[in-house]
């Protein structure tokens, strides 16, 4: 995926290898955001108070026991229609161009991105999860859930 670069960008040359690990989504994220109107980051989706929702598999319901309306989960999940060739970027945010390892940017050579949200609602039969917000397009892949748990999740002081 090409385009147009900011002052100080370094793109990755040759695409992605087409032969890499394959994933298999299970499920797609439902947001209220698509281009020109996605908040930048899970702090901002929250402050807006527009809900979302994961529209799983069905193959995969039984994945939901044990999950509990008002648990925050981790969210994997795949942004589909972001760059993967950027190796330097430069956001409008900080003052000059960082490797993409040192940002949060969707744009990155797996773009895998994550998001901690809470459980608002669990619907195992219609295979659906109500998550409290997200700040990714409409119809993105997820990849996994992950339980957060404090004893694991949080880093060592």
């Amino acid at each position: 995926m090409t385009g147009r670069l900011r002052p100080g960008e370094v793109v990755l040359e040759g695409a992605p290898d087409p032969d890499g690990p394959r994933l298999r989504p299970i499920g797609r994220i439902r947001s209220p955001w698509g281009p020109g109107d996605c908040p930048r980051n899970i702090g901002r989706a929250r402050e807006t108070g527009r809900p979302a929702r994961i529209d799983l598999d069905p193959a995969f319901a039984p994945a939901l026991a044990g999950l509990q309306v008002g648990q925050p989960v981790i969210l994997l999940y795949w942004m589909d229609r972001a760059r993967r060739d950027l190796l330097v970027q430069a956001p409008r945010h900080v003052t000059e161009p960082r490797g993409t390892f040192a940002l949060r940017s969707p744009n990155r050579p797996n773009t895998i991105s994550q998001a901690t949200v809470r459980i608002t609602a669990i619907d195992p039969d219609s295979a659906t999860i109500g998550i409290d917000a997200i700040d990714c397009f409409d119809n993105t892949p997820l990849l996994d859930i992950k339980p957060w748990l404090e004893t694991v999740d949080l880093p060592p002081r």
